[in-house]
């Protein structure tokens, strides 16, 4: 049965493709039903990939290079984020000097816990290279880990970890510690969480939405910058 399966999904390009979209959106009817945040679609539909690669016994690379259409779309994905950034393109030029200041603590913030992380954990500095970017979009972070000498793909699977766990706990963080300025709440998530983070944040609200894309380009900057800097404290 596992050997017809396997012989069918060669023959069709776009299975990847497609078991994607359906585990995605399997978890999204989920995550609607319950309407509990621990049920997070990136989280669900990526365990139910797992669960279907292992039961029928596929390979992940045949899974990887069917499912690429979905990997290149992740740049433009990205970029459109700036949609509503550009519709609120006022609050930002009236709240510049605060919003980039939110950015950058929290981008050596970031850096900083990654650091205090290897020095306790004693990490090589192959593995603080590769914890190092975890907060800032895949698109950047594992071009960074790669350049500093960390394991490119563990960084993915971090910064995605990283990002599904701030989604998760962004409401939760925000009244723990009343934050209620929309325009906050959009800084920290998208700083702390990037682009999965930024799904929550637009499910809050439009400002928060749209600072929260604007954080992930600045603190992915930030990143790239500092990341060298950070990552020769550790020898």
């Amino acid at each position: 049965m596992t050997q017809l399966l396997n012989d069918f999904l060669s023959g069709s390009a776009a299975w990847g493709v497609l078991l994607t979209l359906a585990a995605f959106a399997l978890g999204t009817l989920i995550n609607k039903v319950t309407g509990k945040a621990i049920f997070n679609p990136l989280l669900l539909g990526s365990i139910f990939v797992i669960i279907f690669l292992s039961v029928c016994n596929i390979p992940y690379a045949d899974y990887k290079a069917s499912a690429a259409p979905v990997n290149y779309l992740l740049l433009p994905a990205t970029v459109a984020l700036a949609i509503p950034l550009y519709e609120k393109i006022d609050l930002l030029k009236e709240n510049a000097a605060a919003i980039i200041a939110g950015i950058s603590v929290g981008t050596l913030v970031s850096l900083g816990s990654a650091l205090a992380l290897a020095l306790a954990l004693d990490l090589t500095r192959e593995q603080y290279a590769t914890l190092l970017p975890k907060s800032v979009t895949t698109a950047i972070s594992m071009d960074v880990a790669a350049e500093l000498g960390g394991i490119a793909a563990l960084t993915g699977a971090i910064v995605i970890v990283t990002g599904i766990v701030g989604a998760l706990l962004a409401e939760t963080v925000c009244k723990m510690f009343h934050i209620t300025d929309p325009i906050a709440k959009g800084v920290g998530i998208g700083t702390s969480a990037h682009a999965v983070g930024t799904s929550k944040a637009l499910q809050m609200g439009e400002v928060e939405g749209a600072m929260s894309g604007l954080s992930i380009a600045v603190a992915g900057v930030l990143t790239a910058v500092l990341c060298p800097v950070f990552v020769n404290l550790i020898r």
